[in-house]
């Protein structure tokens, strides 16, 4: 089974629909709004930034950056597409390991590897963008394209119910988890991704 194409499902991202049919005005807003926000983001970080300041920054109205995004959790979660959008182009179409045509295993040790690196890098905005109550994380659409990559491949290494096993490999590699075990329990990124190769080759084999 061939997760590359992903049963025709298209990249998904957190603000790509919005981003249809926008009206050019609109989009220099957004751009403009986007820009601010990484600016204050990398200044301060994410915990510490408010719709006001982000208003402030970019010489617009409050009233601009919730019109645009709707609330502080959706201004954090358009910051995140970019980045998002090129990871899941590698795990759909991009070279081996990552991409296609590679064993299955590797694809999947591959994206472990690239998520961790993602996670990182926006770990402080993926903690502020990430609801933590419920259900919602897991039907957001970007943790369902992830979760349904990690299924397909479980399924083509024999894993004939990968629900659980999914969650269990992408809950180290999420935001909350990468904080807690790098503020609390010290490890370092290396040792984060030695110990969930472990945790995968034992779900796997």
């Amino acid at each position: 089974m061939d997760s590359g194409g992903l049963g025709g499902l298209p990249l998904v991202g957190n603000d790509l629909l919005a981003q249809r049919d926008e009206r050019a005005d609109a989009a220099q807003n957004r751009a403009k709004l986007l820009d601010a926000a990484a600016r204050l983001v990398a200044e301060h970080g994410a915990a510490a930034v408010t719709m006001d300041e982000v208003a402030r920054a970019a010489g617009v109205g409050k009233g601009t950056v919730f019109r645009r995004f709707g609330s502080r959790t959706g201004l954090m979660r358009a910051l995140l597409d970019h980045d998002e959008h090129i990871l899941q182009h590698g795990y759909l179409a991009g070279p081996p390991p990552l991409g296609p045509g590679a064993p299955a295993v590797e694809r999947l040790l591959a994206y472990g590897r690239a998520r961790l690196a993602h996670t990182l890098a926006h770990r402080d905005i993926l903690a502020e963008a990430i609801p933590v109550e419920g259900s919602q994380r897991y039907t957001m659409p970007v943790m369902m394209a992830a979760t349904i990559h990690v299924r397909m491949l479980l399924v083509e290494l024999g894993v004939a119910r990968p629900e659980v096993a999914a969650l269990a490999i992408e809950a180290p590699l999420q935001a909350d988890a990468v904080l807690f075990l790098t503020d609390v329990g010290e490890l370092t990124p290396d040792e984060i991704v030695q110990q969930w190769e472990q945790l995968v080759l034992a779900l796997t084999t």
